[in-house]
């Protein structure tokens, strides 16, 4: 028996096949429905956001870095914006030219025209003609290290309405404290990352905070909460960001303090403050 009523009525079936998220007679599998919660889960998050740009606008842009297959991309055009952004926009970023080539036929097929493929690195998009000088929505799902930065520089560089993040593999932070640990041990504060797999795990956690700061810094909103339904990985945090042209002054001081405290200066470019 289908399982029909785990799929809403507006979804494409067509698509959910090409996504395996339903089997190839079009029925859902233990694996396909923890895909499918995620995806809802995701989408409950998102829906908002988009909801807030458009009534700002009708053509309303979104930015996904590190698309991989552009799953997500696929799903919040299918969800939302066929039906009610139809002037809108997605742009999925990859480098892996496979990927870019494999989804351009999907949306072919699928004749989503508001999506487009750009075979770009995230740090590369910031100056890419290709993409519009001002975007509404940018997301980033595992985007691995520092590539979660750089869709932030994107994000801050294209006024971005409201920011999307899962963060993945932060080691900038932690090998920045490796470096530095002789000189910090001399703070009774370092025996927290004294052991190494301390300092890889705190790295991860104060990678988030300055993040989060950083993006205080310029005004934003920000929210962090977990994906609730990912329990398969334990990167699981979400970062949600959304501009309000908050004072900026107080998170900027705490930022390089932080940065200070735990030796962390050299990375005051990549966690940058001034607009």
């Amino acid at each position: 028996m289908t399982e029909k009523y785990d799929i809403r009525p507006e979804q494409s079936v067509e698509l959910l096949k090409a996504l395996h998220i339903l089997t190839r007679d079009g029925k859902l599998n233990q694996d396909s429905r923890r895909k499918l919660k995620q995806v809802y889960h995701l989408f409950n998050f998102i829906e908002p956001l988009l909801q807030d740009a458009l009534q700002a606008h009708p053509e309303i842009s979104l930015v996904d870095h590190g698309a991989g297959k552009s799953y997500l991309g696929f799903i919040l055009y299918d969800l939302f914006f066929k039906a009610n952004a139809p002037a809108g926009s997605i742009y999925g970023i990859e480098t892996r030219e496979e990927l870019v080539q494999h989804s351009k036929e999907l949306a072919g097929r699928c004749g989503f025209g508001g999506m487009q493929f750009l075979n770009l690195s995230v740090a590369d998009s910031i100056s890419s003609a290709a993409l519009p000088p001002q975007v509404d929505i940018v997301t980033a799902l595992h985007a691995c290290n520092t590539a979660t930065d750089d869709a932030i520089r994107f994000a801050l560089e294209k006024r971005a309405r409201h920011i999307v993040l899962v963060p993945c593999c932060q080691a900038e932070v932690a090998s920045v404290l490796r470096k530095n640990k002789q000189q910090a041990l001399k703070s009774p504060l370092a025996e927290i990352w004294r052991h190494p797999i301390h300092t890889r795990e705190f790295g991860s956690q104060i990678t988030n905070v300055l993040r989060c700061l950083q993006l205080e810094a310029h005004g934003y909103q920000v929210t962090v909460t977990e994906l609730v339904g990912w329990e398969h990985s334990m990167k699981n945090e979400l970062i949600v960001a959304s501009y309000k042209n908050l004072p900026r002054r107080k998170p900027a001081e705490r930022l390089t303090a932080v940065l200070g405290e735990l030796g962390l200066q050299e990375l005051g470019e990549r966690f940058y403050t001034s607009p």
